[in-house]
């Protein structure tokens, strides 16, 4: 017989560490671990396997469903914004060709199991494209329908396997000769910038206020690549894991929507400073802004409209900027390079 596991794409990464740590402190014995690189041996001893491999290599997933009953999925493996920019082709093979190919496996696994297989998607609001400044202003708090004209190619591939998921949760072939009642029960959450007091950004365009506090921590110098008034949605690192297992969890009768904003606290880089120096006192933080990757963050809302989250599924973040700062990012981080 195939065991039942929970199957973590990118696990080596800042959210796969998050999740897989509070899932295992759960009780959970049934986590897979897949990422390209050999999972950490602190997160390794937490799950029941792990592989290392390509999402995109058909041979590896084949293997996996060969050995195990995959009952649920969180699908964080993904290339990043900065990254996803300086080669957009390798981006949409990674984001779009490895979810496509997950989303079938999700699709077949529920045809063994009789019953659809979960599918937790890690959106952003890289999806959204707000056209200027003076339409940001303006817009204030973004619902998910709004302004989803993305400007980067990471952006393109979160929006599109969006809809991807939706096809595959609501409409996978609709106009079979008979009804095809399988399906995969997708559902997705646009993060804000995360930030992690345990894991180092690795990508991103929201990681000039987490890059800050790294390497104030380290006693290094930092030159933010945004102007100091820029301001986007952040969230601890904890609220993250929290909604991704809330979502999880929540009955799908109570669903009225795949897509779901998430947020917690909208800072400027400059209160980030402000914060971080605080903490850090001495810490050597400048502003030198780069203007491709300052007109990507301009295209990002200052803050997003998270009613159907709170509404659907009973959201609610724990940490607010005082909180997240005060008692996880500060106290954490200094533990983390304490010991280092």
């Amino acid at each position: 017989m195939r065991k039942p596991v929970v199957l973590i794409t990118g696990a080596n990464g800042e959210m796969g560490h998050g999740l897989i740590e509070r899932m295992a402190a759960d009780g959970h014995e049934d986590i897979l671990a897949l990422d390209l690189h050999p999972i950490d041996d602190s997160l390794a001893k937490l799950c029941r396997a792990t592989f290392v491999g390509n999402i995109l290599d058909h041979h590896l997933t084949e293997r996996i469903v060969s050995e195990y009953e995959v009952k649920e999925i969180f699908h964080l493996a993904a290339l990043l914004s900065t990254r996803a920019e300086f080669t957009p082709e390798t981006a949409h093979e990674v984001n779009v060709q490895g979810t496509l190919g997950l989303l079938q496996l999700a699709l077949e696994q529920s045809s063994w199991r009789g019953e659809r297989v979960k599918f937790i998607f890690p959106s952003s609001i890289a999806v959204y494209g707000l056209p200027s400044m003076e339409t940001k202003k303006r817009a204030g708090r973004i619902k998910e329908y709004e302004w989803t004209a993305p400007t980067t190619m990471y952006g393109c591939n979160k929006v599109y396997c969006e809809n991807l998921g939706r096809y595959f949760s609501r409409y996978y072939r609709q106009l079979a000769a008979e009804s095809d009642r399988r399906g995969v029960d997708f559902r997705s959450l646009r993060f804000p910038g995360l930030v992690s007091a345990h894991t180092e950004p690795s990508g991103g365009t929201s990681d000039f206020g987490p890059e800050m506090l790294h390497a104030a921590a380290r006693g290094d110098a930092y030159a933010s690549f945004v102007r100091e008034d820029t301001i986007i949605p952040f969230m601890a690192m904890p609220d993250a894991i929290d909604a991704l297992l809330q979502l999880a969890e929540a009955d799908r009768g109570d669903l009225d929507h795949c897509v779901f904003n998430i947020g917690s606290f909208s800072i400027s880089a400059g209160e980030f400073r402000e914060r971080v120096v605080r903490a850090f006192p001495g810490a050597e933080i400048t502003f030198d802004p780069d203007d491709a990757r300052q007109g990507i963050v301009d295209t990002w809302p200052e803050d997003v409209d998270d009613t159907n989250a709170r509404k659907e599924w009973g959201w609610s973040p724990k940490y607010d900027a005082d909180r997240a700062f005060d008692e996880y990012l500060v106290p954490e981080i200094r533990k983390r390079y304490r010991k280092g």
